[in-house]
Protein backbone atom coordinates (compact mmCIF):
# COMPACT_ATOMS: atom_id res chain seq x y z
CA UNK A 1 0.00 0.00 0.00
CA UNK A 2 2.86 2.37 0.87
CA UNK A 3 4.59 1.65 -2.44
CA UNK A 4 1.37 2.11 -4.38
CA UNK A 5 0.69 5.39 -2.62
CA UNK A 6 4.19 6.67 -3.32
CA UNK A 7 3.97 5.61 -6.95
CA UNK A 8 0.55 7.22 -7.28
CA UNK A 9 1.86 10.51 -5.92
CA UNK A 10 4.83 10.33 -8.30
CA UNK A 11 2.59 9.76 -11.33
CA UNK A 12 0.22 12.52 -10.17
CA UNK A 13 3.16 14.93 -9.85
CA UNK A 14 4.28 14.11 -13.40
CA UNK A 15 0.78 14.78 -14.71
CA UNK A 16 0.48 18.04 -12.75
CA UNK A 17 3.80 19.32 -14.07
CA UNK A 18 2.96 18.34 -17.65
CA UNK A 19 -0.56 19.84 -17.64
CA UNK A 20 0.45 23.07 -15.93
CA UNK A 21 3.50 23.32 -18.19
CA UNK A 22 1.31 22.98 -21.29
CA UNK A 23 -1.08 25.59 -19.88
CA UNK A 24 1.80 27.98 -19.18
CA UNK A 25 2.97 27.53 -22.78
CA UNK A 26 -0.54 28.41 -23.99
CA UNK A 27 -0.53 31.50 -21.76
CA UNK A 28 2.80 32.66 -23.22
CA UNK A 29 1.60 32.14 -26.80
CA UNK A 30 -1.64 34.01 -26.14
CA UNK A 31 0.23 36.84 -24.46
CA UNK A 32 2.57 37.25 -27.43
CA UNK A 33 -0.31 37.21 -29.92
CA UNK A 34 -2.34 39.64 -27.84
CA UNK A 35 0.50 42.12 -27.34
CA UNK A 36 1.14 42.13 -31.09
CA UNK A 37 -2.54 42.92 -31.65
CA UNK A 38 -2.45 45.70 -29.07
CA UNK A 39 0.65 47.16 -30.70
CA UNK A 40 -1.19 47.12 -34.01
CA UNK A 41 -4.17 48.86 -32.43
CA UNK A 42 -1.85 51.40 -30.83
CA UNK A 43 -0.30 52.25 -34.17
CA UNK A 44 -3.72 52.53 -35.79
CA UNK A 45 -5.64 54.52 -33.16
CA UNK A 46 -2.92 56.51 -31.45
CA UNK A 47 0.26 56.00 -29.47
CA UNK A 48 -0.18 54.20 -26.14
CA UNK A 49 2.73 53.66 -23.70
CA UNK A 50 4.26 50.19 -23.91
CA UNK A 51 3.85 49.69 -20.16
CA UNK A 52 0.10 50.32 -20.51
CA UNK A 53 -0.12 47.82 -23.35
CA UNK A 54 1.76 45.18 -21.36
CA UNK A 55 -0.48 45.69 -18.33
CA UNK A 56 -3.60 45.60 -20.49
CA UNK A 57 -2.48 42.37 -22.14
CA UNK A 58 -1.66 40.75 -18.80
CA UNK A 59 -5.21 41.54 -17.66
CA UNK A 60 -6.75 40.18 -20.87
CA UNK A 61 -4.73 36.98 -21.12
CA UNK A 62 -6.26 34.98 -18.19
CA UNK A 63 -9.77 35.08 -19.68
CA UNK A 64 -8.44 33.93 -23.06
CA UNK A 65 -6.08 31.35 -21.57
CA UNK A 66 -8.88 29.83 -19.50
CA UNK A 67 -10.43 28.51 -22.72
CA UNK A 68 -7.26 26.51 -23.45
CA UNK A 69 -7.30 24.52 -20.19
CA UNK A 70 -8.87 21.37 -21.72
CA UNK A 71 -6.39 21.51 -24.60
CA UNK A 72 -3.56 21.88 -22.06
CA UNK A 73 -4.91 18.83 -20.20
CA UNK A 74 -4.86 16.80 -23.43
CA UNK A 75 -1.35 17.87 -24.45
CA UNK A 76 -0.02 17.56 -20.90
CA UNK A 77 -1.51 14.08 -20.45
CA UNK A 78 -0.09 12.82 -23.75
CA UNK A 79 3.28 14.29 -22.78
CA UNK A 80 3.19 12.66 -19.34
CA UNK A 81 2.32 9.24 -20.79
CA UNK A 82 5.02 9.47 -23.46
CA UNK A 83 7.72 10.59 -21.03
CA UNK A 84 6.88 7.77 -18.63
CA UNK A 85 6.93 5.36 -21.53
CA UNK A 86 10.22 6.67 -22.89
CA UNK A 87 11.94 6.21 -19.52
CA UNK A 88 10.52 2.64 -19.35
CA UNK A 89 8.66 3.51 -16.14
CA UNK A 90 5.39 2.63 -17.81
CA UNK A 91 6.75 -0.78 -18.84
CA UNK A 92 8.06 -1.50 -15.35
CA UNK A 93 4.84 -0.66 -13.49
CA UNK A 94 2.77 -2.57 -16.03
CA UNK A 95 5.08 -5.59 -15.61
CA UNK A 96 4.64 -5.28 -11.84
CA UNK A 97 0.92 -5.91 -12.27
CA UNK A 98 -0.50 -2.39 -12.33
CA UNK A 99 -3.46 -2.10 -14.71
CA UNK A 100 -4.06 0.80 -17.07
CA UNK A 101 -6.90 1.99 -14.82
CA UNK A 102 -4.57 2.23 -11.81
CA UNK A 103 -2.00 4.05 -13.92
CA UNK A 104 -4.52 6.54 -15.30
CA UNK A 105 -6.28 7.20 -11.99
CA UNK A 106 -3.66 9.67 -10.56
CA UNK A 107 -3.84 11.70 -13.78
CA UNK A 108 -7.63 11.74 -13.56
CA UNK A 109 -7.50 13.07 -10.00
CA UNK A 110 -4.99 15.78 -10.95
CA UNK A 111 -7.05 16.86 -13.97
CA UNK A 112 -10.25 16.97 -11.93
CA UNK A 113 -8.63 19.08 -9.16
CA UNK A 114 -7.12 21.51 -11.69
CA UNK A 115 -10.50 21.83 -13.42
CA UNK A 116 -12.26 22.40 -10.10
CA UNK A 117 -9.78 25.07 -9.01
CA UNK A 118 -10.07 26.75 -12.39
CA UNK A 119 -13.79 27.43 -11.94
CA UNK A 120 -13.70 28.21 -8.22
CA UNK A 121 -10.58 30.41 -8.12
CA UNK A 122 -9.04 31.12 -11.52
CA UNK A 123 -12.28 32.00 -13.34
CA UNK A 124 -13.37 34.75 -10.88
CA UNK A 125 -9.87 36.24 -11.01
CA UNK A 126 -9.81 36.12 -14.81
CA UNK A 127 -13.29 37.66 -15.04
CA UNK A 128 -12.34 40.51 -12.70
CA UNK A 129 -9.16 41.18 -14.66
CA UNK A 130 -11.16 41.14 -17.89
CA UNK A 131 -13.54 43.82 -16.58
CA UNK A 132 -10.61 46.08 -15.74
CA UNK A 133 -8.97 45.33 -19.10
CA UNK A 134 -12.13 46.32 -20.98
CA UNK A 135 -12.14 49.69 -19.21
CA UNK A 136 -8.48 50.31 -20.00
CA UNK A 137 -9.00 49.23 -23.61
CA UNK A 138 -11.92 51.60 -24.04
CA UNK A 139 -9.94 54.48 -22.55
CA UNK A 140 -6.85 53.74 -24.66
CA UNK A 141 -8.42 53.01 -28.03
CA UNK A 142 -11.96 54.34 -27.66
CA UNK A 143 -13.62 51.26 -29.02
CA UNK A 144 -14.63 47.73 -28.19
CA UNK A 145 -16.35 45.05 -30.23
CA UNK A 146 -19.92 44.26 -29.27
CA UNK A 147 -23.17 42.93 -30.63
CA UNK A 148 -24.47 46.42 -31.37
CA UNK A 149 -21.34 47.74 -33.01
CA UNK A 150 -21.33 48.69 -36.66
CA UNK A 151 -18.22 49.32 -38.68
CA UNK A 152 -18.29 53.11 -38.33
CA UNK A 153 -21.22 54.14 -36.17
CA UNK A 154 -20.15 52.65 -32.83
CA UNK A 155 -22.80 51.58 -30.30
CA UNK A 156 -26.44 52.60 -30.34
CA UNK A 157 -29.08 52.27 -27.62
CA UNK A 158 -32.69 53.38 -27.72
CA UNK A 159 -34.28 53.83 -24.31
CA UNK A 160 -37.41 55.12 -22.65
CA UNK A 161 -37.96 57.00 -19.40
CA UNK A 162 -40.55 59.06 -17.56
CA UNK A 163 -39.37 62.17 -19.42
CA UNK A 164 -39.55 60.59 -22.87
CA UNK A 165 -37.37 58.63 -25.25
CA UNK A 166 -33.63 58.98 -25.77
CA UNK A 167 -31.17 57.74 -28.37
CA UNK A 168 -27.67 57.08 -27.06
CA UNK A 169 -24.68 56.81 -29.34
CA UNK A 170 -21.37 55.70 -27.81
CA UNK A 171 -18.01 55.05 -29.36
CA UNK A 172 -17.18 52.25 -26.92
CA UNK A 173 -18.41 50.30 -23.91
CA UNK A 174 -16.70 48.64 -20.97
CA UNK A 175 -17.47 47.08 -17.58
CA UNK A 176 -19.99 44.66 -19.14
CA UNK A 177 -21.75 47.55 -20.88
CA UNK A 178 -22.24 49.54 -17.68
CA UNK A 179 -19.86 52.29 -18.83
CA UNK A 180 -20.11 54.08 -22.17
CA UNK A 181 -17.42 56.44 -23.45
CA UNK A 182 -17.51 59.33 -25.94
CA UNK A 183 -21.29 59.48 -25.98
CA UNK A 184 -23.97 61.56 -27.66
CA UNK A 185 -27.54 61.56 -26.35
CA UNK A 186 -30.57 62.90 -28.22
CA UNK A 187 -33.48 63.46 -25.84
CA UNK A 188 -37.15 63.76 -26.79
CA UNK A 189 -40.23 64.53 -24.70
CA UNK A 190 -43.35 62.36 -24.38
CA UNK A 191 -44.71 63.89 -27.62
CA UNK A 192 -41.53 62.96 -29.53
CA UNK A 193 -40.39 66.59 -29.72
CA UNK A 194 -36.63 67.19 -29.63
CA UNK A 195 -35.51 68.56 -26.25
CA UNK A 196 -31.72 68.56 -26.10
CA UNK A 197 -28.50 67.02 -27.27
CA UNK A 198 -25.87 65.92 -24.75
CA UNK A 199 -22.23 65.35 -25.63
CA UNK A 200 -20.12 63.81 -22.90
CA UNK A 201 -16.95 61.93 -22.16
CA UNK A 202 -18.49 59.06 -20.19
CA UNK A 203 -21.77 57.70 -18.83
CA UNK A 204 -22.30 55.06 -16.15
CA UNK A 205 -25.54 53.17 -15.64
CA UNK A 206 -27.01 53.43 -12.15
CA UNK A 207 -30.38 52.34 -10.76
CA UNK A 208 -32.87 54.20 -12.96
CA UNK A 209 -30.52 56.72 -14.56
CA UNK A 210 -27.31 57.31 -16.48
CA UNK A 211 -24.68 59.31 -14.60
CA UNK A 212 -23.14 61.40 -17.40
CA UNK A 213 -19.71 62.94 -16.72
CA UNK A 214 -18.33 66.15 -18.24
CA UNK A 215 -21.46 66.81 -20.30
CA UNK A 216 -22.34 69.64 -22.66
CA UNK A 217 -26.11 70.11 -23.07
CA UNK A 218 -27.32 71.91 -26.20
CA UNK A 219 -30.98 73.00 -26.34
CA UNK A 220 -32.80 74.71 -29.24
CA UNK A 221 -32.19 78.48 -29.21
CA UNK A 222 -29.87 78.35 -26.15
CA UNK A 223 -26.14 78.49 -25.54
CA UNK A 224 -24.59 75.09 -24.71
CA UNK A 225 -24.20 74.51 -20.96
CA UNK A 226 -21.50 72.49 -19.21
CA UNK A 227 -22.30 70.05 -16.38
CA UNK A 228 -19.76 68.15 -14.30
CA UNK A 229 -22.39 65.47 -13.72
CA UNK A 230 -25.69 65.19 -15.59
CA UNK A 231 -28.42 62.65 -14.82
CA UNK A 232 -30.41 61.09 -17.65
CA UNK A 233 -33.36 58.95 -16.47
CA UNK A 234 -33.86 55.50 -18.00
CA UNK A 235 -35.99 52.39 -17.71
CA UNK A 236 -33.06 50.24 -18.83
CA UNK A 237 -31.86 47.67 -16.31
CA UNK A 238 -28.36 46.34 -15.81
CA UNK A 239 -29.45 42.99 -17.21
CA UNK A 240 -30.79 44.55 -20.40
CA UNK A 241 -27.59 46.46 -21.02
CA UNK A 242 -25.35 43.49 -20.20
CA UNK A 243 -27.42 41.29 -22.49
CA UNK A 244 -26.76 43.72 -25.35
CA UNK A 245 -23.29 45.06 -24.66
CA UNK A 246 -21.66 42.93 -22.00
CA UNK A 247 -18.93 40.33 -22.48
CA UNK A 248 -19.96 37.00 -21.02
CA UNK A 249 -16.37 35.99 -20.28
CA UNK A 250 -16.17 38.96 -17.90
CA UNK A 251 -18.86 37.39 -15.66
CA UNK A 252 -17.41 35.06 -13.05
CA UNK A 253 -18.67 31.62 -12.10
CA UNK A 254 -19.99 32.95 -8.78
CA UNK A 255 -21.91 35.81 -10.46
CA UNK A 256 -23.58 33.78 -13.23
CA UNK A 257 -26.48 32.45 -11.09
CA UNK A 258 -27.31 36.05 -10.12
CA UNK A 259 -27.34 37.18 -13.74
CA UNK A 260 -29.51 34.21 -14.71
CA UNK A 261 -32.01 35.15 -11.99
CA UNK A 262 -31.97 38.82 -13.04
CA UNK A 263 -32.54 37.93 -16.68
CA UNK A 264 -35.44 35.62 -15.82
CA UNK A 265 -36.97 38.26 -13.56
CA UNK A 266 -36.70 40.88 -16.30
CA UNK A 267 -38.21 38.53 -18.86
CA UNK A 268 -35.03 38.55 -20.97
CA UNK A 269 -33.31 35.55 -22.61
CA UNK A 270 -30.97 33.84 -20.18
CA UNK A 271 -29.94 30.92 -22.38
CA UNK A 272 -26.37 32.03 -23.01
CA UNK A 273 -25.82 32.57 -19.27
CA UNK A 274 -27.21 29.12 -18.51
CA UNK A 275 -25.01 27.50 -21.17
CA UNK A 276 -21.94 29.31 -19.85
CA UNK A 277 -22.76 28.22 -16.30
CA UNK A 278 -23.12 24.59 -17.36
CA UNK A 279 -19.89 24.77 -19.36
CA UNK A 280 -18.03 25.95 -16.28
CA UNK A 281 -19.65 23.28 -14.12
CA UNK A 282 -18.62 20.62 -16.63
CA UNK A 283 -14.99 21.74 -16.88
CA UNK A 284 -13.59 19.30 -14.25
CA UNK A 285 -15.15 16.38 -16.14
CA UNK A 286 -13.95 17.87 -19.42
CA UNK A 287 -10.42 17.79 -18.03
CA UNK A 288 -10.92 14.18 -16.94
CA UNK A 289 -12.10 13.22 -20.42
CA UNK A 290 -8.92 14.70 -21.87
CA UNK A 291 -6.84 12.34 -19.71
CA UNK A 292 -8.82 9.30 -20.86
CA UNK A 293 -8.58 10.49 -24.46
CA UNK A 294 -4.82 10.84 -24.11
CA UNK A 295 -4.59 7.36 -22.58
CA UNK A 296 -6.26 5.77 -25.61
CA UNK A 297 -3.43 6.93 -27.90
CA UNK A 298 -0.41 7.13 -25.55
CA UNK A 299 -0.55 4.02 -23.34
CA UNK A 300 2.01 2.06 -25.27
CA UNK A 301 5.78 1.70 -25.06
CA UNK A 302 8.34 3.35 -27.31
CA UNK A 303 9.64 -0.01 -28.53
CA UNK A 304 6.43 -0.54 -30.52
CA UNK A 305 7.16 2.63 -32.54
CA UNK A 306 4.57 4.82 -34.20
CA UNK A 307 4.96 7.60 -31.62
CA UNK A 308 4.38 10.34 -34.19
CA UNK A 309 1.21 8.64 -35.33
CA UNK A 310 0.01 8.38 -31.74
CA UNK A 311 0.57 12.08 -31.10
CA UNK A 312 -1.14 13.13 -34.34
CA UNK A 313 -4.06 10.81 -33.59
CA UNK A 314 -4.44 12.29 -30.12
CA UNK A 315 -4.37 15.86 -31.45
CA UNK A 316 -6.94 15.04 -34.14
CA UNK A 317 -9.19 13.38 -31.56
CA UNK A 318 -8.84 16.40 -29.27
CA UNK A 319 -9.67 18.89 -32.01
CA UNK A 320 -12.64 16.73 -32.97
CA UNK A 321 -13.90 16.94 -29.40
CA UNK A 322 -13.45 20.72 -29.30
CA UNK A 323 -15.32 21.15 -32.59
CA UNK A 324 -18.14 18.94 -31.31
CA UNK A 325 -18.25 20.90 -28.03
CA UNK A 326 -18.38 24.25 -29.86
CA UNK A 327 -21.16 23.07 -32.17
CA UNK A 328 -23.09 21.80 -29.16
CA UNK A 329 -22.55 25.14 -27.37
CA UNK A 330 -23.89 27.12 -30.30
CA UNK A 331 -26.90 24.79 -30.56
CA UNK A 332 -27.52 25.30 -26.84
CA UNK A 333 -27.29 29.10 -27.11
CA UNK A 334 -29.78 29.03 -29.98
CA UNK A 335 -32.23 27.24 -27.67
CA UNK A 336 -32.49 24.05 -29.72
CA UNK A 337 -31.22 21.90 -26.84
CA UNK A 338 -31.27 22.35 -23.05
CA UNK A 339 -28.13 24.07 -21.66
CA UNK A 340 -27.20 20.99 -19.64
CA UNK A 341 -27.33 18.75 -22.71
CA UNK A 342 -25.31 21.27 -24.72
CA UNK A 343 -22.52 21.33 -22.12
CA UNK A 344 -22.48 17.72 -20.94
CA UNK A 345 -23.48 15.89 -24.15
CA UNK A 346 -20.07 16.00 -25.92
CA UNK A 347 -18.33 15.04 -22.67
CA UNK A 348 -20.55 11.98 -22.21
CA UNK A 349 -20.03 10.89 -25.83
CA UNK A 350 -16.24 11.19 -25.81
CA UNK A 351 -15.97 9.66 -22.32
CA UNK A 352 -17.93 6.57 -23.40
CA UNK A 353 -15.83 6.19 -26.56
CA UNK A 354 -12.56 6.61 -24.65
CA UNK A 355 -13.55 4.08 -21.99
CA UNK A 356 -14.61 1.61 -24.68
CA UNK A 357 -11.24 1.93 -26.44
CA UNK A 358 -9.34 1.55 -23.15
CA UNK A 359 -11.38 -1.52 -22.22
CA UNK A 360 -10.59 -3.05 -25.59
CA UNK A 361 -6.87 -2.26 -25.26
CA UNK A 362 -6.63 -3.49 -21.69
CA UNK A 363 -8.95 -6.49 -21.61
CA UNK A 364 -9.41 -7.28 -25.30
Amino acid sequence: MSTTGTLGRYIAARFAIAILGAFLLCVCLIFMIDIVELLRQSGKHGSVPLTSLLWMSLLRVPAFAELTLPFAALVGSITAFLLLSRSSELTIVRAAGMSAWQFVFPGVIVAFVIGLMSILVFNPMAAGARVHAETLYAEAFGKKSSLLKTKKAGLWLRQDSADGQSIISAYSSSDRGMTLTRIEILQFDRNSNFVERIDAKKAQLKDGYWNVSEAWATRPGQIPEYYKNYLVPTYLTRTQVIDSLGSIISISFWDLPKFIALADKAGLPSTKYRVQHQLLLSRPMQMVVMVFLAATVALRTFRFGGIQTMIVTGMIAGFGFFILAEISRQVGISGLTPPMAAAWGPIAIVLCLSLAVLLHQEDG
